[in-house]
């Protein structure tokens, strides 16, 4: 996997999910994630983080709660949110920020 930094730099949305393997609401985000991934093609990128194996990386974006969502463009945290979210939300924000 390319680092996590260069891949926040894209010129185009990356949608991090920071999540852990034993939260029932990130096990129920996945299947949302699957179809957005379908939906927005190559429009943005997806990427899963587990907080677990990633502590250095969940500490540095203070994640306190998972499922937290942040969509980075170039660098930059543009959009955060903690908890589930529907698909359609997501989407409108990959689409604001692109």
């Amino acid at each position: 996997m390319e680092k996590f930094e260069e891949l926040i730099q894209s010129e185009k949305p990356v949608l991090v999910d920071f999540f852990a393997t034993w939260c029932g609401p990130c096990k129920a985000m996945h299947p949302v994630l699957e179809e957005l991934k379908n939906e927005i093609g190559d429009a943005a990128r997806i990427a899963k983080i587990d907080v677990d194996q990633h502590e250095e990386l969940a500490a540095r974006y203070r994640i306190q709660a998972v499922p937290t969502f942040i969509v980075f463009k170039k660098g930059e945290a543009v959009w955060r949110h903690s908890g589930v979210i529907s698909g359609k939300d997501l989407k409108a924000v990959i689409e604001q920020n692109s």
